[in-house]
């Protein structure tokens, strides 16, 4: 797990593992460095550091969807099946359910609304520890869109450029496919 603007390491650790070489034409790098060193056999550990710091990553939910541009076709591994798969897996876990709920007859809504129930319970769940109120629930099919909107967007800008723009330097897509971690 890491975030790119925080990753604490100990440096016998970092060093063991290669320092940064194998991560270098990453797009990832901040959560792949996670995996070099729990591949490495190192152990490790995730904190909520919510009073502990801060930083403003984006500025409201268009500036979350280009921060994530860059990133959503890595997460796929710049695989355009895996990506348009789970698109449709998203959008029948998570929006699918809200509409079944109201379209579906009989005992058919059941599955439905247990399937809401459970969603609702993980926001209840979520609220204990982060600062994300159960109510967010209702938003939950608006968020799935985004995401998905996303991923296609990350998918096509790739593809259609051939790589990716990354602070004013571009990669090209078959260096970044050989780079994967």
């Amino acid at each position: 797990m890491g975030v790119g603007a925080f990753n604490l390491i100990r440096r016998s650790v970092y060093e063991a593992i290669g320092t940064y070489q194998a991560l270098r034409m990453e797009i990832l790098d901040d959560m792949k460095l996670g995996k070099v060193v729990k591949n490495a056999g190192y152990a490790q550990r995730n904190v909520f550091g919510a009073d502990l710091i801060s930083i403003r990553w984006a500025k409201g939910a268009l500036g979350m969807v280009n921060n994530l541009t860059k990133n959503f076709y890595a997460v796929m591994s710049f695989q355009w099946p895996r990506t348009l798969a789970s698109c449709v897996a998203l959008v029948f876990l998570n929006v699918w359910p809200f509409v079944g709920v109201l379209l579906a007859h009989g005992w058919a809504r059941l599955a439905y609304a247990i399937a809401l129930a459970s969603m609702f319970s993980i926001y209840v769940g979520i609220s204990k520890h982060a600062d994300v109120p159960p109510y967010y629930f209702a938003l939950h099919p608006v968020s799935t869109t985004l995401f998905v909107y996303t991923m296609l967007r990350s998918m096509i800008l790739t593809l259609g450029r051939g790589g990716v723009d990354w602070r004013g330097t571009f990669y090209p897509l078959e260096e970044l496919r050989r780079g994967l971690v």
